[in-house]
């Protein structure tokens, strides 16, 4: 009835409980050193459901689930060998499937199992520099890697370990096992691993430093791709660059298959210079490689190279753009412009948004539009990448409504109108009015008595030019055309000539 805190239970309690305890430890995330010993002492007493350990069989050990990784040596070397056996085969072949949390664990318990097998066979009398217990053969080799690292090594001889190397290697191990495997190997070959004994290393070739990588005959691309293989593990960069390094400086070549056995993320991991060294052609052959971890450099180098391997497909635009898509991050505006105007290009968002960057501002929004074609949609979903962003703040927002139409925001607003001509000319043949204050002419105007309106127009009176500037009524500016005088006019012809006087020009 304790539920979850039964996790929390002293130790001395675990041995003093109803032995049905046991199903509730089950769902303990792990039990502590002192807790695993209680469980230990309760299971050893026999009285449990599961019987005395002597009597377990392949079903029980599965029937105690996350309980038998709690098992010590003493528990496990009383289970019968068979069973010891069984079990660890059926760990041995889930182990491959397994994330690296769960294969800690059946590492732990592999060990722990391999140990009870080694207490359990006779022991010999040898000096304790030597192997203490059964010598490893090809028989017996498969449970000798879960033995402690010290005896592994006391126990296996070189000649053994290189006869059964890949049955070894097959074995889920550990990393003190494999710098004990390591060592046995490099005690083999004192002067060397020869080149096609470095195709058999696995897993352990990613234990060699870059100093040793530099030493190895490395010259033939069956045993760079042997090598790169990702079922050995990973490699750091520094020893990927060592080992092609190494391939080339012994004369090796690039071919298409050994680009595609690298992969992009080892291709990214060259320096500028090697890969300069890679004909177009390996890379015709190599087929779709991711680069996008590459620098922009290196993508630059590698869309050159791309581009000429698919140089004469380039008059079928389709074909070409499935073949020249990879590199197309390392491609110049021009280009990206070019294939924008075959009007095939239906690029998806993802290299959409892996070109260079620099080269992306470049282009309009019918390029945009055109290179995304159907997909077109898909950018609005992306608005709030930084590269788009700072694209989008280019462009007009009048040209991304009207061109693209899928509600992209932020563009530049549209230029404000332009302010109407300061002045305008009227011909000399119209006879229209124009306004009586005349703040073009440079000579003095005899005040008009206040009875008398100044006429808009004389038809007798020579026309007069428009200033270039606005006529207003506080503040008359002159200007250096010279005006013919304006006659005054006569006061017997002011009843004929009352005209309103014009509001101020605005």
């Amino acid at each position: 009835s304790l539920g979850a805190p039964v996790c929390d239970l002293e130790p001395g309690t675990i041995p003093a409980s109803d032995p049905s305890i046991l199903d509730k430890l089950k769902l303990c995330p792990a039990l502590a050193g002192a807790q695993r010993d209680a469980l230990n002492a309760l299971l050893l007493s026999g009285g449990t459901a599961y019987g005395d350990p002597s009597s377990w069989d392949f079903q029980t050990l599965q029937d105690l689930g996350p309980l038998v990784l709690a098992l010590n040596q003493t528990t496990l070397s009383l289970v019968g060998e068979a069973a010891r056996e069984d079990f660890r085969r059926s760990i041995a072949a889930a182990y491959i499937s397994q994330g690296h949390s769960q294969r800690e664990k059946s590492l732990l318990l592999l060990r722990a199992l391999a140990a009870a097998s080694a207490s359990s066979r006779p022991r010999l009398k040898r000096s304790s520099a030597r192997c203490q217990s059964e010598p490893i053969t090809a028989s017996n080799i498969a449970d000798s890697v879960f033995l402690p690292p010290d005896e592994l090594e006391l126990c296996l001889s070189s000649d053994v370990l290189m006869a059964n190397l890949e049955a070894v290697l097959d074995e889920p191990i550990t990393s003190e096992t494999s710098q004990v495997l390591k060592k046995k190997v490099d005690e083999y070959f004192p002067s060397g691993i020869p080149e096609e004994q470095l195709r058999r290393l696995g897993p352990l070739s990613r234990l060699y430093s870059g100093q040793e990588i530099r030493q190895w005959p490395v010259t033939s691309t069956d045993t760079v791709s042997a090598l790169l293989s990702p079922s050995g593990g990973l490699w750091e960069d520094s020893q990927v660059q060592e080992l092609l390094g190494r391939y080339l400086a012994l004369g090796g070549s690039w071919s298409g298959p050994l680009l595609q056995e690298m992969g992009g993320k080892h291709l990214c991991q060259l320096q500028e210079e090697q890969i300069q060294q890679i004909p177009a052609a390996a890379i015709g052959s190599a087929g779709k490689l991711n680069i996008s971890s590459c620098s922009q450099t290196k993508k630059e180098q590698l869309y050159g190279k791309a581009r000429e391997a698919f140089s004469s497909l380039a008059s079928t635009p389709g074909p070409y753009y499935c073949r020249i898509q990879p590199y197309l991050g390392g491609a110049p505006a021009e280009d990206l412009k070019d294939l924008a105007n075959s009007g095939v290009i239906n690029m998806d968002l993802h290299t959409f948004l892996s070109l260079n960057p620099q080269e992306f501002q470049k282009l309009s929004v019918t390029d945009v539009k055109n290179l995304l074609g159907e997909n077109l949609g898909e950018l609005k979903r992306a608005e709030q990448e930084p590269l788009v962003v700072s694209w989008v703040r280019r462009q007009r927002q009048r040209e991304l409504d009207c061109v693209l139409g899928i509600g992209l925001e932020g563009g530049l607003p549209e230029p404000t109108g332009t302010a109407s001509p300061a002045g305008h000319t009227t011909p000399a043949a119209v006879t229209s009015p124009v306004p009586s204050t005349l703040d073009t002419v440079t000579s003095p105007v005899p005040s008009t008595p206040a009875s008398v309106t100044t006429p808009a127009t004389v038809t007798s009176t020579p026309t007069v030019p428009t200033s270039p500037h606005p006529a207003t009524s506080s503040n008359v500016t002159p200007v250096s055309t010279t005006l013919p005088t304006v006659p005054t006019t006569p006061a017997s012809v002011t009843s004929m000539l009352t005209v309103p006087t014009p509001a101020p020009t605005p």
